[in-house]
């Protein structure tokens, strides 16, 4: 990304979070591909049966993010760290509403004549992974919260080691040491 955009969408978010409403409709444009980018990244993991699609993940975490209130947008950086967070935390709902599909949640009663959505029902498996990745990270992360910021950084939102490394104020290195470690932590405890 360009130097100049970088830094007019650091000027933007600044605005944006100081009040300035005309800020984010500045913004928005500035921000869209982006944010798709990342919803991609979020999704490069997933099935042919799909949670969700791009454009509904990149929808709905846009909505989320104009209804965040009193944040201090440190950079753009800053703005993609919280986004992948709250995509995360959308496909990762969607997956425990799949999932809670499979178990019996939300039955109702199916006349003859009504038809069963096949592909809806095959589809829980990825849903279950999703879940048991979260839980795992969610565990990673009362154990060591900058290793599951780092997964969450990287693997949700598809940031480069050095602009994780920015986002958590560590030096590549550590960024690296943390992804080898997270990961092997991660594996292990999947396995269970």
């Amino acid at each position: 990304m360009a130097a100049t955009k970088s830094t007019e969408i650091t000027n933007l978010l600044k605005a944006w979070s100081h009040g300035d409403a005309a800020a984010l409709d500045r913004l928005s444009p500035l921000i869209y591909d982006e944010l798709r980018h990342l919803a991609h990244n979020c999704m490069r993991h997933e099935h042919a049966d799909r949670l969700l699609q791009t454009t509904a993940l990149v929808n709905e975490a846009y909505l989320r993010l104009v209804d965040v209130k009193q944040v201090d947008w440190q950079d753009r950086v800053h703005f993609m760290a919280v986004s992948a967070r709250i995509m995360r935390h959308i496909l990762v709902d969607t997956a425990r509403t799949r999932a809670s599909y499979k178990r019996g949640g939300q039955m109702r009663r199916v006349e003859h004549s009504t038809p069963i959505d096949l592909d809806q029902l095959a589809g829980s498996g990825r849903a279950a992974e999703l879940c048991a990745l979260d839980d795992a990270l969610n565990t990673l992360a009362s154990m060591d919260a900058r290793r599951a910021q780092v997964i969450e950084l990287r693997f949700f939102g598809g940031l480069t080691v050095e602009e994780t490394a920015e986002v958590l104020k560590i030096s590549p290195q550590s960024v690296m040491r943390d992804w080898r470690l997270a990961r092997a932590w991660l594996a292990r405890e999947l396995q269970r």
